[in-house]
């Protein structure tokens, strides 16, 4: 195997994530009225992720999976102070609060990003038919992480298109650390354990600050509940199946 066959497995699984603004294509007015059961549809969808990336860590290092926790934690709660409400801030066609909220999640989907191009790296350095099957899997994986992202940015007035790019943008860690993690291997599993606990801690604190508390002013709390424990349930078996 090659570490441009890696690189071009790897941009696969990128590629994949902008599959998760499809059905926005289909219905894209009066979105924002839906903005409570989004939200509360993204909340599971990353608390799933979360709590995949989680089990994974411990597997390898509970106590490198519980500092890169903190530190995911500790480095959103300062994205946020920076970027804070200020009403001037702009992303695309987004701004102020909503453009903070669709920076945080790129940024956090982003980082999440990092470690599964780690782990497809460090696959093929094992063998080529389980690095194929770690990266199949993570492309599966990577279209509802997609539309979570896009379940935050379509209802708030972005484009479909540009949902897609966004989606795709914050997977490009994958095919730019799995070439790495392919040539050095035992370096880089070293450090997968702090890499997934990042992950999870900065998805889990944009969760419980950002999206759910958004998602039950919006939306009925039965229904914002029932969501999120769905698209919890959901995306925790998909990743353990796919992990299996």
């Amino acid at each position: 195997m090659t570490a441009i066959a890696v690189f071009g497995a790897a941009l696969a699984t990128a590629l994949a994530t902008g599959l998760g603004a499809l059905p926005f294509a289909v219905k894209r007015r009066g979105l924002r009225r839906w903005l409570g059961p989004a939200n509360g549809l993204a909340s599971g969808v990353m608390l799933g992720a979360s709590a995949s990336l989680l089990i994974e860590g411990v597997d390898r290092s509970g106590s490198r999976t519980a500092l890169g926790c903190l530190a995911g934690a500790v480095f959103v709660y300062f994205a946020y102070r920076v970027v804070g409400d200020k009403p001037a801030f702009t992303l695309g066609t987004l701004g102020g609060a909503d453009a903070r909220k669709a920076l945080l999640i790129v940024g956090v989907m982003t980082a999440h990003s990092a470690a599964e191009g780690i782990g497809v790296g460090a696959a093929f350095g094992d063998t080529k038919a389980f690095g194929l099957l770690i990266a199949a899997a993570i492309a599966v994986q990577n279209i509802p992480e997609g539309l979570a992202i896009s379940l935050v940015l379509v209802p708030r007035g972005t484009r479909v298109r540009s949902a897609a790019g966004w989606s795709v943008f914050s997977s490009l860690p994958q095919p730019l650390l799995a070439v790495p993690a392919f040539l050095f291997v035992e370096q880089f599993r070293a450090v997968l354990p702090v890499g997934l606990g990042f992950a999870a801690g900065a998805m889990v604190w944009m969760v419980g600050r950002e999206l759910l508390p958004e998602a039950l002013a919006y939306g009925p709390r039965r229904a914002v509940v029932a969501d999120t424990a769905v698209a919890f349930v959901l995306m925790l078996a998909l990743q353990l199946r796919l992990a299996a």
